[in-house]
């Protein structure tokens, strides 16, 4: 019976199949298997085909010279890669269009090819006068970056086979196109060929490739799971365009840690970076009704951001829940918690909570803050003893039970707010600070008196 000449690959996790499925036998999502043509095989296809076998070397006899690292010129970047680029390392930024992946990329080659490196861009999206255009508002550095504006791989892996650049940006790889497939480029099967082959150079020549990928409505990488199992780093550029902050985070870093951010601020010059973000934040924020203040973390970083909310009678039912910058899914348990063990119910009013400045907070510590910012909108009161000049800070994680749970770098997160004068500073048993053993205590302490209704529950 002849071998098909097409397979089916999930879009989601990559599993093969020979024919169609509705539903994928490997990760159980519908309708993500996609055909796309069975590359032919060799010689080394067939088992014992003739190939000679590889002896193992035990891993204290291997050769491992140690290259170092490359600056980009950008703190905030070389952080989150975890001290700078690896020589023939593969890093994949993702982010929303017009986040500025690209600016950075730029700036980046421009401050790499400024101390001496070797760099190419590859444009698949843009011509080279377009990209030119961009350059000339950034530093200086960025207009001697060589660049071809090609979609063609084979003719960008013959680029980097003769130029040997020490870094290389391709924007973006769903744009470059297989000759040897027949689907169109940015398809699954297209997407996975192009990384494959990139990849292959980059580790053969010691060339740290960038690529920048799209991003799905949801948010994610777009493409088959498999490109970010190909690649040693994956970073997501996340923000909001009609704000000026943006933040890089290491999803994936074979060569570094995932647990930290960079946070820039996107100006006519290009992206600069916020080595103080703290000051900016706390320097709006206000003692109104509604504005609390958290202590969150950045990966190692402490940050401070005002998280404000409102509390309005609802018409609809059921009733708005509107977030920015948090977790809907933990915005509804911070609300049933502070129902129960608060005793502010919430259930018919439209509730709306941002985190201001456009940054996203993805940790449990921020429940405390959330669950205080509604409870002061809810009753019109601002937070924090009369007459006070600075706001209240808090955080804490809620359980179900309306206690508060220890998180991670209390004392890092307390010594920032005192640096900004911040008093007092909610946070749950174990710490330096004002501490708080249930949701309960916090709201009687953050309140000149006990809430009316905590009091109404109590009785």
């Amino acid at each position: 019976m002849p071998r098909p000449t097409t397979i089916h690959v999930c879009s989601s996790c990559g599993h093969e199949e020979n024919r169609w499925h509705g539903r994928c036998p490997g990760c159980g999502e519908w309708n993500s298997l996609v055909e796309e043509g069975r590359l032919g095989v060799g010689a080394r296809g067939g088992a014992g085909g003739g190939v000679a076998a590889v002896t193992p070397i035990a891993l204290a006899d291997v050769n491992a010279p140690g290259a170092p690292r490359l600056s980009t010129g950008i703190g905030e970047l070389d952080r989150v890669l975890g001290g700078g680029i690896v020589p023939g390392s593969v890093v994949l930024l993702g982010g929303a269009p017009g986040i500025g992946k690209s600016t950075l990329t730029n700036m980046a080659l421009g401050n790499l090819a400024q101390a001496g490196h070797r760099t190419l861009y590859v444009s698949g999206e843009e011509s080279t006068a377009q990209v030119r255009l961009r350059a000339e508002r950034l530093p200086s550095g960025a207009l001697a970056v060589p660049a071809i504006a090609e979609t063609d791989l084979e003719a960008v892996i013959a680029t980097l086979e003769r130029e040997r650049p020490a870094v290389c940006v391709i924007d973006s790889v769903q744009t470059l196109d297989a000759r040897e497939l027949s689907s169109a480029p940015g398809s699954v099967g297209q997407v996975r060929e192009v990384a494959a082959r990139i990849v292959g150079v980059a580790k053969r020549h010691s060339i740290a490739v960038f690529l920048v990928g799209h991003v799905t409505k949801e948010g994610a990488l777009a493409g088959p799971r498999v490109l970010e199992h190909l690649v040693d780093c994956v970073l997501q550029f996340e923000g909001e365009r009609e704000r000026t902050y943006r933040t890089v985070r290491a999803i994936k870093n074979r060569f570094g840690s995932t647990n930290e951010a960079g946070v820039f601020e996107m100006r006519q010059a290009g992206l600069v970076e916020v080595l103080d973000a703290s000051a900016r934040f706390v320097g709006s924020a206000t003692r109104a009704p509604g504005s609390v203040v958290l202590a969150a973390m950045e990966g190692t970083r402490p940050l401070l951001v005002e998280v404000q909310a409102l509390v309005t009678p609802s018409e609809l039912v059921p009733p708005r829940r509107v977030v920015n910058g948090l977790d809907r899914n933990r915005l509804a348990l911070v609300l049933a918690v502070l129902a129960r063990h608060g005793g502010v119910p919430l259930a018919g009013s439209d509730v709306f909570v941002n985190v201001v400045g456009g940054v996203r907070v993805d940790e449990p510590g921020a429940d405390l803050a959330v669950a205080l910012a509604l409870a002061s909108a809810s009753r019109g009161v601002a937070l924090g003893p009369p007459g006070a000049p600075t706001p209240i800070a808090a955080f804490g994680e809620l359980g179900l039970t309306g206690e508060l749970r220890w998180v991670a770098h209390p004392e890092r997160r307390i010594a920032e707010a005192r640096r900004f004068g911040l008093d007092p500073v909610l946070a749950p048993r174990g710490t330096e600070a004002t501490e708080v053993a249930t949701l309960r205590a916090a709201l009687e302490t953050a309140f000149a008196s006990p809430p009316r209704v905590a009091r109404a529950a109590a009785a």
